[in-house]
């Protein structure tokens, strides 16, 4: 199935570029672009994406605005794509508070153009597109920045099983699934098993979100 794919940034020559580029892989479809999160909205509402590529800074409204909007979950029967963050900088509060939004993750500007290929591919499928080297940015960002509000963890993660628990621990350390499996003595299979019931239980569309709830509960803190 080809993945529709709308890019939104205020350089002409940085949308025509990725838009060549992903256009020339056979089960992508560049559908739109867009100057602002304001004409992003627009786009969207026509061409209905599977992805959005949204640039974090822009005029007229900015791209962690438009995300909102686009995943807002309180419009009813809402088209809802995939929204992957294009920033300049490893990690800005831009790109935290879209993960909060409910993007998929973010992608530096200046990345090869096989991972932007590869990851408009991952963020298509339901993944986040958060390495682990990218998780461990946000929490030093957020240990910075943001002290975790001490709330009682048991209200939002009642739900979850002792080991899931400790799974969603570690991935808010900032652990790929093979250094879980490695520290909990498990098989990969097994660890993303436990994933997936996580995201399930918690209502989380990926494993971007199962970071932030980690911390916003208290699950895990700062300097952990």
């Amino acid at each position: 199935m080809t993945i529709r794919v709308i890019i939104v940034d205020d350089q002409a020559m940085v949308r025509a570029g990725f838009a060549a580029l992903l256009n020339a892989q056979s089960d992508i479809d560049v559908v739109g672009d867009a100057a602002d999160g304001a004409q992003a909205l627009e786009v969207a509402g026509r061409t209905h994406p599977d992805v959005v590529l949204m640039d974090v800074r822009m005029p007229v409204m900015d791209g962690l605005e438009a995300a909102r909007r686009l995943l807002d979950p309180d419009v009813p029967g809402a088209h809802r794509p995939k929204v992957l963050m294009l920033t300049t900088f490893d990690v800005d509060d831009y790109v935290y508070e879209a993960l909060r939004a409910g993007a998929s993750g973010f992608l530096l500007k200046d990345a090869p153009p096989a991972d932007l290929i590869a990851a408009v591919r991952v963020v298509a499928a339901g993944e986040a597109l958060l390495a682990p080297s990218v998780t461990r940015r946000l929490i030093a960002d957020f240990a910075r920045n943001r002290p975790a509000k001490r709330r009682d963890p048991k209200l939002r993660l009642n739900g979850l099983t002792p080991r899931e628990t400790e799974v969603l621990e570690l991935i808010a350390c900032g652990l790929s699934n093979q250094e879980i499996a490695a520290k909990l003595i498990l098989a990969e299979q097994t660890v993303k098993t436990h994933i997936g019931r996580i995201l399930a239980k918690l209502g989380l569309r990926d494993r971007a979100q199962a970071v932030v709830l980690a911390y916003e509960s208290g699950l895990v803190t700062p300097g952990q």
